[in-house]
């Protein structure tokens, strides 16, 4: 039987960056990836888990120097962002965030940057395997120290002392690996299972005119569509390309709508929540058909994405997990919940995880694992929690209100960055700002946590 020093499942953001940084500390390593074809690559890679953008400091979260990340991974450099409401817009043009990045963030080719990865993980010697998928990871802890054996796809058993999971928010292998280790009549799915933990996001390549193309600005309309943080998007691409798409909870249906009238992209005649085409369709039309016709001037751009210009894929929408670091194992990335809808999946997070997983994994001190991601990103993690919890209720009247709230704490002159002025923007500001200073006061400690290292049983 083949026997590693750290096998890694996953070969997403997440699994390569693990995979080059075990290598780099001399571990022996073995990355594996199932793989999914896409209509803008030749060969099979990692799934797609967010719409591909790069805020500044999300580069520092990386722990990356900007300078080294390759061009032709950069598509479009931001100015900033436009967050749109049924009828008030507030427009950022920084995110507020120390950060060594000089702009307000890029767009980026995810399957470049992917490759990216796998080309640092395979210079630092890791085994990078796409195409061959794990069916079972069964873990024996024996009294000189745990050894997971991993039946791959084909039959064949690997053998590792540590093992890194990165499957990504839809965790095929990482609920069973860690239910060997949650107490009897307890599941993890009971924190992690895709249908009630992810959101599912739906995105279009689309061909733009060019005099409405913008391209420094990425856009987001809040109350527009039902669902805890659902929203549509535009983000700007190479060209006039843009990706057009959203995020909505999975399963949910128009009995969990209070006042479907309310939102924009609902039609009366609807009998279920529309699909992710469809809501794509309306959107093009409620902002550009009255000038346009959606479908010959805004084409759908075939030769991108998964499947003709396409692409459906997972994002987790719920909070993170600790691993059980007693047994050898490290879960990185959306597979152990740190991305978010509410920030559009998170590259930055997931490949930051992965490093410090990668790191310890081959250092032999996966025992600090969980202390260590905490300090990573942990601000980060609570940050987007404590606002997800402020508006998962909120429907359209309440994004209206709150962005012209936004708008009145937001400093004149260039520099429109959200709380520059704070408590000083009236009793609206001021209540918005202590909801989210309670919230946050809350997860404080590692509180964000759903599933603690002291509740594994070995």
């Amino acid at each position: 039987m083949e026997r590693v020093d750290v096998a890694i499942v996953g070969g997403g953001p997440a699994g390569a960056s693990a995979a080059e940084q075990a290598a780099a500390h001399g571990a022996e390593t073995v990355c594996l990836e199932q793989g999914v074809p896409r209509e803008d690559r030749e060969e099979l890679g990692p799934d797609s888990t967010d719409a591909a953008g790069m805020l500044d400091y999300w580069v520092d979260i990386m722990d990356e120097d900007y300078q080294d990340i390759p061009d032709d991974v950069v598509l479009q450099e931001l100015s900033g962002t436009d967050f749109v409401g049924p009828s008030t817009t507030v427009s950022l043009d920084t995110t507020g965030m120390d950060s060594t990045y000089p702009g307000f963030g890029f767009t980026f080719h995810r399957a470049r940057m992917d490759d990216w990865l796998y080309e640092r993980a395979r210079d630092a010697g890791a085994d990078i395997r796409v195409g061959t998928s794990v069916s079972t990871l069964e873990t024996d802890l024996a009294a000189s120290g745990p050894t997971h054996t991993l039946t791959l796809s084909g039959g064949d058993e690997l053998e590792a002392d540590r093992v890194v999971l990165a499957d990504g928010p839809q965790r095929r292998i990482t609920m069973d690996a860690l239910d060997q280790f949650t107490p009897p009549g307890s599941s993890i799915a009971d924190q992690l299972s895709p249908p009630t933990a992810n959101h599912i996001a739906y995105q279009e390549y689309r061909e733009f005119p060019e005099e409405i193309f913008s391209e420094d600005r990425l856009k987001f309309w809040w109350g527009w569509m039902p669902g805890e943080t659902a929203y549509p998007w535009v983000f700007p691409n190479d060209g006039t390309v843009a990706r057009v798409g959203l995020t909505m909870p999975i399963g949910m249906t128009l009995d969990d709508v209070a006042h479907p009238v309310s939102y924009r992209l609902l039609d009366p005649s609807d009998d279920g929540i529309p699909s992710g085409a469809t809501y794509v369709d309306r959107l093009l039309e409620a902002v550009y058909g009255d000038e346009y016709d959606v479908e010959s001037d805004m084409p759908r751009v075939e030769d991108r994405g998964k499947s003709k210009g396409t692409e459906t894929y997972p994002i987790s929408s719920t909070r993170p997990i600790d691993s059980p670091v007693d047994a050898g194992i490290a879960v990185a990335g959306g597979a152990m919940g740190t991305t978010s809808a509410f920030h559009e999946g998170g590259y930055h997070v997931a490949v930051r995880t992965g490093k410090i997983a990668g790191r310890l994994a081959a250092r032999k001190q996966l025992g600090t694992y969980n202390d260590v991601w905490k300090r990573a990103i942990g601000s980060e993690v609570a940050r987007n929690v404590s606002f997800a919890d402020i508006v998962a209720d909120y429907e359209p009247d309440d994004w209206d209100r709150v962005f012209a709230v936004a708008n009145g704490m937001i400093g004149d002159g260039d520099d429109r960055s959200l709380l520059q002025r704070g408590y000083s923007a009236g009793i609206g500001a001021s209540k918005l700002l202590l909801a989210y200073k309670r919230r946050k006061f809350g997860y404080r400690n590692g509180g964000y946590v759903q599933f603690a290292e002291d509740e594994y049983v070995y």
